[in-house]
C-alpha cells in the first residue's frame, strides 16, 4: 500500500508534464533569396559560376571559377540579362540606378555595379566571396538586380583602375553570365 500511495504522486506528475507542453506552431520564415550567373567566356567554355545570397547586410556573392588568365580583372554588375558573344555589349553598361560616376575612387562614384577586382592565381583559378550592400535580389526595389531586362556579371581582361568612367579602364569583356 505504501507503494502505491508512492506512485500515485509519481504518476500525476508524469501526467501533469502534458499539461506544460504547448501544441506546435507552425513558423513561417521568409525565404532566403538567392540567384546565380553560369559564366562562360567568348569561346562559350563554361568557366564556373557566382552565387548570389541576399542577407542582412547585403548580397553575398561567391564564386569558384577557373580557366582565366592570371592577375587583376575588372568584373561588374551590367544593366541587361543578356550575353551575345563573341563581345558580351548585349549586357549593357554597368548597372548605375542612381546616375553615378565609375568606381569607388570617383568621388562623384560609385556606380551600384561596380565590384571588387578579381585576383586570378597562376593556374587561372580564383574563390570570391563578399558582400554588396550597394543593391538587392528583392524584385521591385529601386536598386534590385531584377528589373524588367535582367542583369549580368561581366568580367573584363584587365583590372578595373576604380576611377575612370564608364568602366575603369577594364579592357574588353572576356566572360559574361546572366543573373537568373
Amino acid at each position: 500500500m505504501r507503494y502505491l500511495l508512492m506512485l500515485v504522486p509519481l504518476v500525476l506528475l508524469l501526467g501533469g508534464c502534458n499539461l506544460f507542453q504547448s501544441k506546435s506552431v507552425p513558423v513561417s520564415a521568409p525565404e532566403t533569396l538567392t540567384a546565380k550567373a553560369l559564366m562562360y567566356n567568348t569561346n562559350d567554355e563554361f568557366i564556373g559560376e557566382v552565387s548570389f545570397q541576399e542577407t542582412g547586410k547585403g548580397v553575398e556573392l561567391s564564386a569558384q571559377l577557373n580557366g582565366l588568365q592570371s592577375g587583376e580583372h575588372g568584373i561588374h554588375i551590367h544593366t541587361v540579362g543578356k550575353c551575345e558573344k563573341p563581345t558580351f555589349e548585349s549586357a549593357g553598361a554597368h548597372y548605375n540606378p542612381t546616375n553615378k560616376k565609375h568606381g569607388v575612387e570617383n568621388p562623384l562614384g560609385p556606380h551600384v555595379g561596380d565590384l571588387p577586382n578579381l585576383v586570378v592565381d597562376e593556374n587561372g583559378e580564383v574563390q570570391l566571396n563578399f558582400i554588396a550592400p550597394q543593391f538587392t535580389l528583392k524584385k521591385g526595389e529601386a536598386n534590385s538586380l531584377f528589373d524588367a531586362d535582367g542583369s549580368s556579371v561581366i568580367i573584363h581582361e584587365k583590372e578595373d583602375d576604380y576611377k575612370t568612367d564608364p568602366s575603369g579602364n577594364s579592357g574588353a569583356r572576356m566572360v559574361c553570365g546572366v543573373i537568373k
